[in-house]
């Protein structure tokens, strides 16, 4: 076994000091009391307080959440459902082209996603708001839910479903109370992974959102332009805290349902 050398705890260090630094900078100065964001001038909460108060980001988070919950389960629904007509459908026609437009969102620049979305609402008439930011995180996020989710298939062990189905299930009930249960870390992993990119999207949402919709990073981002106010650090860490808690759940569920299924794993050989 190589030992860990200095140089590679020195750049782990590096590493992950210039990634998570400036978010503990953040989160400190949330608590400033002074106004300048530069300047610490004493512990103070009265900006989460002030900020509370604040309809305008108020209803953005509101309009932020809504989408985010929305969308999220829509593109982990047809990303579920388009990562297991890739793993188990085998060869059929169309699969290339099909593959290519599952895969190609991923690749495309954000912007050429975002106007081109926008000419398509523009082209049949539906007016700008809450549901054609849906629809524009729906279509590409459900491309990265496919991708976790296929990758759980293609190790998917599929004697369980065969058992299944020989004694006596039909193909939706081998599917799901054996297929789903199993690759559940996976689909709940891909519907996180939906919801933090609509959580922080900001360019696709600027094409597809009107006027009677502004999603949080589009309102951060106006607000920064006039200058960091220490509300926006207070928005910023509460953010952090819920993305926080969500991996860490999403962890522990996973953990409990890999352990579950070691143990069912257990049980069954100990009875074979």
């Amino acid at each position: 076994m190589r030992r860990f050398s200095w140089f590679n705890a020195t750049s782990l260090t590096l590493g992950f000091a210039f990634l998570y630094l400036p978010m503990l900078i953040l989160v400190i100065y949330s608590f400033n009391e002074s106004r300048l964001v530069t300047v610490w001038a004493g512990f103070s909460t009265k900006w989460y307080g002030e900020l509370l108060g604040n309809e305008l980001f108020l209803d953005a988070a509101w309009v932020t959440l809504k989408v985010a919950v929305i969308s999220s389960t829509i593109a982990t629904v047809l990303g579920t459902m388009a990562a297991y007509v890739l793993v188990r459908s085998g060869r059929f026609s169309g699969r290339t082209l099909f593959s290519g437009m599952i895969y190609a969102p991923l690749v495309m620049p954000e912007v050429i996603t975002g106007l081109s979305l926008l000419l398509l609402f523009i082209g049949i008439g539906l007016d700008r708001g809450v549901l054609t930011i849906v629809l524009a995180h729906t279509t590409f996020s459900m491309c990265f839910v496919s991708v976790v989710v296929s990758s759980r298939l293609i190790s998917f062990d599929r004697s369980l479903e065969e058992a299944a189905l020989d004694l006596g299930c039909t193909p939706w009930e081998a599917f799901r109370l054996v297929t789903l249960p199993i690759i559940a870390p996976a689909v709940i992993s891909g519907w996180l992974l939906a919801f933090t990119l609509s959580l922080d999207d900001l360019v696709i949402a600027s094409f597809t959102a009107g006027p009677s919709a502004t999603t949080l990073p589009m309102r951060i981002w106006s607000s920064v332009r006039l200058g960091v106010s220490p509300e926006i650090n207070a928005l910023s860490t509460l953010l952090i805290g819920i993305v926080t808690l969500g991996v860490i759940s999403a962890s522990l569920v996973s953990k409990r349902n890999l352990m579950r299924q070691q143990q069912d794993e257990q049980t069954a050989a100990r009875t074979a």
